[in-house]
């Protein structure tokens, strides 16, 4: 007796068709074997399927059952394979009589039959339509973030027992489908700048960076107001496009932090982890290769507070994501890649004490203090941080006069503005905002005329910079020029751009 059932098995944010094959000998003492690879929590499906299906008063286990799970030439791991394998076990032994052929099945099993959510659905979902599979069967907690991807039916059930009596005809159940509101991408309601009095800098800054996803270092004393613009730069981003939601539902879903009960992820991630957090959490790994906190904020904002205070192993790490947008983990038995393009949006003291050049109150660290402190911060990484601004303390007297600032919707309509202008430009190229322009499209889309060369030379040379922040000033002013709806770069807006440059770090 054989018989076999389809699944899918992530590999990163990828997935790949699994079949599992299921044959119940005729003769032989009673035995159930998982061959194909499978993992701790695959060679445990025995037991759940087991409970599950003698719950239900299936007694299909005294004879001796192999499961094989092919292709056999790479691990399995995830308790999805539960279903599959109740099912499989269920058509040989001929208690279901349907046609499952282009069925995918992905569910795991609680000792009572239940079918629980898990995570990866959407990177299943979109490998399954792609291999022409016309159904998916799983569990209703995972029904909505199924359901966002179109042209394949899905049907969602809360046990193992209503899966059973569907495939046997016994009740008709319709395919599930969502309110096309729920696949509207919103704008989620973050703190508004129109709270932010006085840093009119540091606001125009943070607006060039929204404007071209430029990376950002806030430096200036405590209480200056680093962070409260940092965490506003949110909500100045223009919404998520469809391909921007379900590419960072992909990475969140494969992490199980995406929320099941929304489906798709509709905000741009804001993350912003703790000082203390470790290098393999924010670039990903542990033994199972999950995505980290770099990937967990693609197509969003990676915000470092005090940054400084971060382990210099935990900084070095960010360089490739920074430079490449994507993370490659190795691991002894897996080498898995995920998208990790963010904004980075740092911020730190400029001393140990903070108040190094501080009008206010008087710094008291040493000079070997301060080297020491600033070391953490290479200069191969602040070299891939596009706009360095100081931001000063305000008197508390000058901040009481100070008139409130200007509200996010006005910023965001203008940062909104330039990102169009930015798809229209490179519609047909890989990259889509002009803090990603290498230097075929820095020549193509950011001439410079002779005086404005020559000027920008001069700074360069004059301030020891290197090529990576030469290229960094002209991407800079080309977002500024931008924003001022210009076609080409002018002499004010490079000007402007190398004011953002000047913090030295080293």
């Amino acid at each position: 007796m054989f018989s076999r059932t389809k699944t899918a098995h992530l590999i990163g944010i990828q997935a790949i068709i699994v079949e599992v094959e299921i044959f119940i000998g005729n003769m032989g003492l009673p035995s159930f074997a998982v061959v194909g690879l499978a993992e701790g929590a695959v060679k445990e499906s025995r037991e759940r399927v087991k409970a599950s299906l003698k719950s239900l008063d299936f007694n299909i286990f005294a004879k001796p059952i192999t499961i094989n799970l092919a292709p056999a030439d790479f691990k399995k791991e995830g308790t999805h394979y539960d279903l599959p394998i109740a099912i499989g076990l269920l058509m040989a032994s001929g208690h279901i009589k349907g046609n499952i052929d282009d069925t995918l099945f992905i569910g795991e099993l609680s000792l009572d039959g239940q079918l629980r959510g898990v995570p990866g659905i959407l990177s299943m979902v979109i490998e399954a339509k792609d291999k022409g599979i016309k159904r998916i069967i799983l569990s209703d907690m995972n029904a909505v973030e199924a359901s966002v991807i179109e042209d394949i039916d899905i049907y969602n059930f809360r046990s193992l027992s209503d899966v059973i009596g569907f495939l046997n005809q016994s009740f008709d159940k319709k395919p599930f489908k969502q309110d096309p509101l729920s696949k509207t991408i919103q704008s989620e309601d973050f703190s508004d700048f129109i709270d932010v009095k006085g840093q009119f800098v540091a606001r125009r800054t943070a607006e060039i960076a929204a404007a071209g996803m430029h990376n950002i270092l806030f430096i200036g004393p405590p209480g200056s107001g680093k962070s409260m613009i940092s965490r506003r730069i949110p909500g100045i981003l223009p919404k998520m496009s469809f391909e921007e939601a379900i590419e960072t539902t992909r990475i969140h879903s494969v992490s199980a932090v995406v929320r099941r009960e929304k489906g798709i992820i509709t905000t741009r991630p804001f993350i912003a982890p703790h000082h203390t957090a470790s290098d393999v959490a924010i670039i990903g790994g542990t033994r199972g290769a999950k995505p980290g906190l770099v990937s967990l904020a693609h197509n969003g904002v990676l915000f470092l507070d005090e940054l400084l205070e971060f382990k210099r192993t935990v900084l070095e790490v960010l360089r490739q994501p920074l430079e490449d947008g994507v993370v490659i983990i190795s691991r002894a038995n897996r080498t898995m890649s995920y998208p990790s393009r963010f904004m980075l949006v740092a911020a730190c003291n400029p001393c140990p004490c903070g108040f190094l050049g501080d009008n206010l109150r008087e710094c008291k660290c040493s000079y070997t203090s301060i080297k020491n402190y600033r070391s953490k911060l290479s200069g191969p990484l602040i070299d891939r941080i596009d706009l360095h601004i100081n931001v000063p303390s305000i008197d508390f007297k000058e901040l009481s006069q100070v008139e409130y600032g200007e509200p996010s919707k006005s910023i965001r309509e203008r940062v909104e503005h330039v990102h169009r202008k930015q798809e229209n430009r490179f519609k047909n190229l890989k990259i889509n905002f002009n803090s990603q322009m290498v230097s075929s499209h820095i020549k193509k889309y950011c001439k410079l005329d002779n005086e404005s060369s020559l000027l920008l030379e001069n700074i360069v040379r004059k301030r020891g910079l290197t090529a990576r922040a030469y290229n960094k000033i002209i991407k800079i002013a080309r977002t500024i020029a931008d924003l001022d709806d210009s076609i080409n770069i002018e002499r004010g807006h490079l000007l402007e751009a190398t004011q953002y440059r000047s913090e030295d770090f080293n």
